[in-house]
């Protein structure tokens, strides 16, 4: 198990050295042995923000590591080390496991995000885990409008050995979730994963569509969706924050995942979501490997952003 982890961190932190090397990276060129003054204050803030933390999260963090500090000479290593610790510090609230165990049964994931944001492949990486734990687990191809995002689920039930509910591309998504609920808890399924669609483009008929499928699901069962997932491409930085306002306005959603993490310089945009929206943050993926998402944590997520071993 503790292989398994050290794997695992070291994946992270390769997976986020584009991103450690956009800010962890200009910090050292900015501070080798220098005055912490409010010349360094504000190079520091820049970087910050250049490394899509963003304005908010900058500022709060350059007037933390100035405590105590301000007009003394600091290293690069110094500065890293604070910085590390307040990121640590700001995204534990948000660092939490998505339980579903103990909950309703079945248990109703609804998963959203825009189209090219990683989350069919999101969704079959989650069953193969809730599968690996034990559990039976329907998926749902409520992404009617792309044969693509049909045909990608059916081979992620295939792979993962669950069985899959869908229809032809252009059926009525809140027939089939309803139908995936109703069948679910028929068939005794733990867990049933509901994809939907993610068009951006007219976010009017998006909203009205997953609210439409709220709606539907609640018929089978008042309480579900018992989790709504945002799942977010973290190559796309501070377009993340108008993703995550347009989805909560449609539906309520529980927690997201950061996707591509290791295609990205922008891995700094998760600290900048978790100041704004205090959403929390269920897990991270850094490859298309099945194991390659695991559980977000605050502490080796903030040390591999300054490039610091775990």
């Amino acid at each position: 198990m503790a292989e398994e982890s050290q794997g695992w961190l070291a994946r992270l932190r390769s997976g986020l050295a584009k991103s450690a090397d956009r800010v962890g990276g200009a910090i050292s060129d900015v501070f080798t042995k220098r005055k912490l003054d409010q010349a360094a204050l504000d190079e520091l803030e820049e970087i910050l923000i250049r490394g899509d933390l963003g304005v908010a999260t900058a500022a709060r963090l350059t007037t933390a590591l100035a405590k105590g500090r301000f007009d003394k000479e600091v290293t690069d290593g110094e500065v890293r080390e604070a910085l590390a610790d307040e990121i640590a510090a700001l995204l534990a609230p948000v660092a939490k496991p998505l339980v579903v165990d103990g909950g309703p049964r079945p248990f109703v994931l609804l998963v959203c995000g825009v189209n090219g944001s990683g989350k069919t492949t999101t969704i079959g990486k989650l069953a193969a885990q809730y599968k690996a734990q034990g559990k039976s687990v329907l998926l749902a191809a409520g992404d009617t409008f792309r044969a693509a995002a049909i045909e990608q689920l059916q081979v992620w039930g295939e792979r993962t050995d669950c069985p899959v509910i869908a229809r032809a591309q252009g059926a009525d998504p809140a027939g089939l979730a309803f139908d995936a609920v109703r069948d679910a808890r028929d068939q005794g399924h733990d867990i049933v994963i509901i994809d939907t669609a993610g068009r951006l483009q007219n976010k009017k008929d998006l909203m009205a569509e997953l609210e439409k499928v709220v709606r539907v699901i609640k018929k089978q069962d008042a309480t579900a969706p018992h989790a709504c997932l945002l799942v977010m491409d973290a190559t796309i930085g501070q377009n993340a924050h108008a993703q995550v306002e347009a989805f909560k306005d449609a539906v309520e959603v529980t927690g997201l995942v950061m996707t591509k993490l290791d295609g990205s310089a922008k891995g700094g945009v998760v600290v900048a979501l978790a100041e704004k929206f205090g959403l929390p943050v269920h897990a991270v993926g850094v490859g298309e490997g099945i194991d390659d998402l695991k559980p977000f944590e605050a502490r080796s997520f903030a040390r591999s952003l300054m490039g610091l071993d775990g």
